[in-house]
């Protein structure tokens, strides 16, 4: 096998450290709202008074979203919220699901951008994006790297019991 530099071992283990740390930052964000509960309603009325004046640090369409969807939906939000939060950074500590992990927290932290929160989410965000693209180097010392290939032979072998040649009587 022809390994890419960003996928060999010790690049490898740069990448699961940054994984870990990325993951071990979500379950901050997330566990504090779990335990001590959230309520996003007063973040989405400020976000959505940012879309006004000058210069606006939240876009119209993405404050009409706000305002005519997750406004009316807040209790949704309430639970997806710390829900996702911790759910990432499980993933990312354990490697598990570690590409579906990082494209939620993609998701997140472009949301909270842009709802006009910069924070950490510029570098939470670019540094699950390097770790998209590092692939299979993510996730080298993690969970996926056990689950993917069981999952991959469960759903190839699930394929030749269905495509099997019907015998001729």
């Amino acid at each position: 096998m022809n390994t890419k530099w960003w996928q060999g071992q010790t690049a490898s283990i740069i990448w699961t450290a940054l994984r870990v740390w990325l993951g071990v930052q979500w379950i901050e964000a997330g566990w504090h709202k779990l335990v001590d509960g959230f309520d996003a309603t007063g973040f989405l009325h400020g976000a959505i008074g940012k879309a006004t004046g000058e210069f606006p640090a939240v876009q119209g369409w993405y404050a009409a979203f706000l305002e005519n969807f997750a406004l009316p939906n807040v209790g949704l939000f309430n639970f997806l919220v710390p829900v996702g939060e911790v759910l990432v950074g499980l993933g990312l500590i354990f490697g598990l699901a570690t590409v579906p992990a990082l494209l939620a927290g993609i998701l997140m932290n472009w949301s909270f951008l842009m709802a006009g929160t910069v924070s950490t989410n510029p570098m939470l965000l670019m540094a699950a994006v390097l770790l998209l693209f590092v692939g299979y180097g993510a996730y080298r010392y993690g969970l996926d790297r056990y689950a993917i290939p069981f999952i991959k032979e469960q759903w190839n072998n699930r394929n030749r019991k269905h495509n099997r040649p019907a015998h001729a009587h």
